[in-house]
């Protein structure tokens, strides 16, 4: 049997080393555009940061160690088409250009997602860059560091947005948002949420510029001036965060189905609609455990997870995905937020009968130093008071507490079930009633 992976990151990797450990007889062979595997874009901030200075810290596995374990891996190969009728595949190899044809039995997609670089004028300019690959890092972490680079433009307020603000504070710079929506992570946290998250960026001294649209650069060789549909902000250097697409377009015409953005629509087996070829990762749907519909959410954690689970079955296994909350965790400078499960805009768009609930409490005994707010919000059925999800913000421990929201769900517990769960006390983690059993209590 001849296995072929077309990515070579976390959902690739973990697909490829599974079908490797549970193959008799056959190869496993990896096909990867970049000159890296395994690469763990959502360390680039921190790197950028300066929390640490070895960019391979982010490759959780060379090549040298894939290959030793069987895994057979081609860096700097694009895969050009696919043919499902005919099993074959369409290669280049761009150091040389050569093109060539692969055949396969079983097929993994795995291709991650592309930035988002929408059409500004002069975007060519020196000094704008996106931030995906370990080359943009680098990039960007040496003009970053540069004594003429004074003030820095974020365009996008999504995590990476938000992440690199950080980053960029760290090294000394004044750092400016821009975000077309009238709040930052607009679609993955509720209001009350995102209001605190914007007063903590202002308290460290961000520029917060919303319901603005970026239009075009301008400057000379190098980017000087970011102008909008309200109006021109000087800047040294941009950084674009605008979201990320599903790299499908080489599938165009291969009957695979997708959704209008292009993210392959898969099963809990990680299959398509075409038999042996499988997908998971950036370039692929996940299937929801509350909304039960197949949707987007490019998460390293679902990636690895159906990864591995379409590596077993690309082997005679018959493993299945349980499905995704979305669960996910920020941290907005000194402030942690997490959000699992559906927000209230979800509920309302299911036409679910639903209930909120929004509590602030102290995330530990206020006799121990450094207590802290903590928020945590629920969204439960308004009959049966089944948690159907949740989101935590405040220092200290408020962002793991969203696992515990997520298990909530994923057992279908109530808001009672919550607010009278056994967690652990101690006065430097929490209080005898944790903030989690009085949201809980509080929505009974």
């Amino acid at each position: 049997m001849k296995i072929i992976s077309i990515g070579g990151s976390a959902a690739g990797m973990s697909a490829a080393a599974k079908a490797q450990r549970m193959l008799k007889e056959g190869s496993v062979t990896v096909y990867e555009m970049s000159e890296h595997i395994s690469f763990g874009a959502c360390g680039l901030p921190y790197f950028v940061g300066g929390f640490f200075n070895e960019p391979s810290t982010m490759i959780a596995r060379t090549i040298e160690q894939a290959q030793e374990n069987g895994v057979f891996v081609f860096t700097q190969h694009q895969v050009l088409s696919i043919d499902p009728s005919q099993r074959t595949l369409q290669i280049k190899n761009l150091q040389t250009d050569e093109i060539f044809q692969e055949q396969y039995d079983r097929l993994m997609i795995a291709t991650g997602a592309n930035a988002v670089m929408p059409p500004f004028e002069n975007i060519k300019l020196k000094n704008i860059f996106k931030l995906t690959k370990m080359e943009d890092g680098i990039g960007l972490k040496a003009a970053a560091m540069s004594s003429q680079v004074k003030d820095v433009t974020v365009i996008g307020g999504g995590f990476i947005g938000v992440e690199v603000i950080e980053a960029i504070k760290k090294l000394g710079k004044n750092v400016r948002l821009i975000q077309r929506s009238e709040r930052i992570f607009n679609g993955v946290f509720d209001v009350r949420i995102t209001d605190i998250m914007q007063e903590e960026l202002l308290k460290h001294g961000v520029e917060l510029i919303l319901n603005e649209s970026v239009l075009k650069f301008t400057g000379e060789k190098s980017v000087e001036t970011v102008v909008t549909d309200k109006g021109s902000y000087s800047t040294d250097l941009v950084i674009i965060a605008t979201g990320f697409e599903p790299n499908t377009s080489f599938l165009q015409d291969s009957g695979i189905e997708m959704l209008p953005n292009g993210a392959v629509i898969v099963n809990h087996k990680g299959e398509t609609n075409i038999k042996d070829i499988y997908a998971a990762g950036d370039c692929a749907t996940v299937p929801h455990i509350v909304k039960k519909q197949n949707v987007y959410l490019p998460l390293a954690t679902g990636a690895n997870k159906l990864g591995k689970v379409v590596g077993e079955n690309m082997t005679g296994g018959d493993a299945l995905y349980p499905g995704s909350l979305g669960s996910a965790c920020v941290k907005v400078m000194d402030l942690e937020a997490a959000t699992t499960g559906l927000l209230e805009e979800d509920a309302i768009a299911l036409g679910l009968a639903y209930k909120t609930v929004f509590i602030k409490d102290k995330n530990q005994s206020d006799y121990y130093p450094k207590q802290h707010d903590i928020y945590i919000k629920l969204i439960y059925d308004a009959k049966d008071k089944t948690i159907l999800g949740g989101q935590t913000l405040g220092k200290n421990g408020a962002a793991l507490r969203i696992d515990v929201i997520a298990i909530a769900i994923a057992a279908k517990m109530s808001t009672n079930d919550l607010g009278m769960m056994d967690f652990c006390y101690a006065p430097p983690f929490s209080k005898s009633w944790d903030a989690l059993n009085v949201a809980g209590n509080v929505a009974n």
